[in-house]
């Protein structure tokens, strides 16, 4: 299947001199996570939640508000892109090697014609072959955890450092909760508007996982099926699960995960 069959088409896009507080409200209205950049039509870079959640924790940044932070200075510049006739599981590759949420899709004129996700991958997993493979056959078992009463701060530094969007949070060797890094994200920003700029840099240190986490998160078993898995971040729009047995963390399915699998099976 080339790319063009399985890429959206409708793309939400933001210019390159705009603000950090305009890609905000983008995001928030069209319900995505990241966005291409554009300067007079042409492709110029890509901005994520995690980039947003990246720059605005880092002490270069801690004290500016969104709207002074211009787009050009927080998004990734170097884009890679693929053509429309790219086959589905080159992309899945291209995607899994540069560890790439997204990826612009253009035509023979160079021209950006759509964007392919994680999350369109996704919908591919939902079927009968799916239904015969189990969580516990793909789930990373090696689990970047934090526990509730851990400064925001060091649980950014962990996303950072791991490579990760999301950490369960663990208290007693139970899960109690989720953080993402769209709760970081928005969570530096209500922090930038809530607290005067001169209390900022020691207030931020006494932020917990706690006040930001979210409770009572999505999870799935082991043995559930990739498919009941896939039609789970289908409906909800969340990247990953904690995977849970006896109320113990043993793991974590996502986008990514899944996307492996697809890569795997259609190559």
């Amino acid at each position: 299947m080339q790319i063009k069959n399985l890429m959206s088409e409708d793309i939400i896009t933001i210019d390159k001199d705009q603000n950090l507080s305009d890609a905000l409200k983008l995001l928030r209205k069209n319900n995505v996570s990241r966005l291409p950049v554009i300067n007079n039509k042409e492709l110029v870079g890509i901005i994520s939640e995690r980039d947003i959640a990246a720059k605005l924790g880092s002490s270069k940044y801690e004290s500016m508000p969104a709207s002074r932070l211009h787009i050009s200075s927080v998004m990734v510049k170097d884009v890679l892109t693929v053509p429309e006739t790219m086959q589905l599981d080159e992309v899945a590759k291209m995607m899994l090697e540069n560890g790439i949420g997204s990826v612009p899709v253009m035509d023979a004129d160079d021209n950006m014609v759509g964007i392919v996700s994680k999350a369109d991958f996704v919908t591919l997993a939902v079927g009968i072959a799916f239904d015969k493979i189990t969580v516990k056959e793909i789930m990373t078992k090696d689990v970047t955890v934090v526990s509730p009463t851990e400064r925001l701060v060091h649980a950014r530094r962990q996303m950072i450092e791991n490579h990760v969007g999301r950490l369960p949070v663990v208290e007693d060797e139970e899960l109690v909760g989720m953080l993402t890094s769209k709760d970081l994200m928005r969570a530096f920003i209500d922090f930038r508007k809530n607290v005067p700029e001169k209390y900022q840099k020691s207030q931020i240190k006494e932020v917990l996982v706690e006040y930001i986490m979210s409770s009572n998160p999505t999870v799935t078993s082991k043995d559930a099926t990739i498919s009941e898995v896939a039609k789970i971040m289908i409906e909800t729009g969340y990247n990953g699960l904690p995977v849970i047995d006896d109320n113990k963390v043993v793991g974590i399915i996502t986008q990514t995960d899944i996307l492996r699998l697809i890569e795997k099976l259609e190559s």
